[in-house]
């Protein structure tokens, strides 16, 4: 049984949990752990009168390495941007700046400092806390 990792769990074959109720797909992909799970849940369940061959296993451990590694490249990637965006964001202190104020008006200050939060960096320009890097507008 050659399961797909890319498969959406509305395609891919479900994996009883104990008790018969079905293994929760997160976000409706199927990870490398729901992956994992699938490949022990086929060795567990196959016909020992009719072994499945080696090089079928081989294949799906492959195609798990690839996902893993896929992952790790995604999640590098990810970390690399918001690291790009924090230090572009530094990169404007005692810059004077113009930005859109919460009313649509262009406003212009310098940035006196950054602070971050789960939701990114934040700048405070002429006294004014909470302006996101977004609303920058023009650098002088």
């Amino acid at each position: 049984m050659p399961t797909n990792p890319l498969l959406s769990s509305t395609q891919a074959p479900a994996l009883a949990a104990p008790g018969g109720a079905q293994a929760p797909a997160a976000g409706g992909l199927l990870g490398k752990d729901d992956f994992l799970k699938l490949l022990i849940g086929q060795m567990q369940h196959q016909d020992p009168l009719n072994p499945t061959d080696g090089t079928e296993y081989m294949g799906q451990l492959t195609q798990f390495s690839i996902l893993e590694r896929l992952t790790n490249l995604t999640e590098t990637a990810s970390a690399s941007a918001a690291n790009d965006y924090d230090q572009q964001a530094i990169a404007l202190i005692g810059k004077t700046v113009t930005y859109k104020g919460a009313d649509d008006t262009e406003l212009t200050g310098v940035v006196e400092r950054v602070t971050f939060s789960n939701q990114g960096p934040s700048l405070t320009i002429g006294g004014t806390d909470g302006i996101s890097p977004v609303a920058v507008t023009k650098v002088a």
